[in-house]
């Protein structure tokens, strides 16, 4: 897929910047209540559909993370993260399908990632940054996968949502 739908919904994020979220400080309980139901259907229903190819997807938005903020490498020290690597899209499928299975109750978010925000906050100990640098690699990611089905609205309510999920993975570290 070409660059230019990634350029398209760069531009379309600039000159639509009152939608891009940065909801970190917000906290969770409030990104979903700034969630509509018709969002939440919508967000639900583009991670169901990209369940099946939560491995490219996963794998594409960790090189995109990687080529964008080198210093997000050291995390991964222990493991191949060359492109086509076994461990690139091994770790890329768990995101997605962790970001897909949070999409099925959002406001169960802070239940479903009760493991892995242990699991980052005490015993990987991520810095929480980088859920937010990853967030906004996979919009760029599904911007070029889903062309023009990712529209303005899928385009802020997946924001939105990726905010909230990186807000969850990040309250074991206050």
């Amino acid at each position: 897929m070409t660059c230019t739908l990634v350029n398209a919904a760069i531009k379309w994020s600039i000159k639509a910047q009152h939608v891009c979220w940065d909801l970190s400080s917000v906290g969770f309980l409030s990104v979903v209540t700034m969630l509509s139901k018709k969002e939440k259907k919508l967000i639900k229903e583009i991670w169901e559909r990209l369940t099946p190819v939560a491995e490219d997807i996963g794998s594409d938005a960790l090189l995109r993370m990687f080529a964008s903020y080198p210093g997000t490498k050291t995390y991964f020290s222990h493991l191949d993260i060359s492109p086509g690597s076994a461990h690139l899209y091994s770790h890329g499928k768990k995101i997605v399908l962790a970001i897909a299975e949070g999409a099925k109750d959002i406001s169960q978010l802070t239940v479903t990632l009760a493991p892995l925000q242990t699991l980052h906050a005490y015993q990987l100990r991520i810095d929480p940054t980088n859920f937010k640098l990853l967030s906004h690699c996979m919009l760029v990611t599904l911007a070029c996968y889903l062309g023009e089905e990712f529209t303005p609205v899928a385009h802020a309510a997946i924001d939105k949502y990726l905010s909230a999920f990186a807000a969850v993975l990040s309250e074991k570290y206050r």
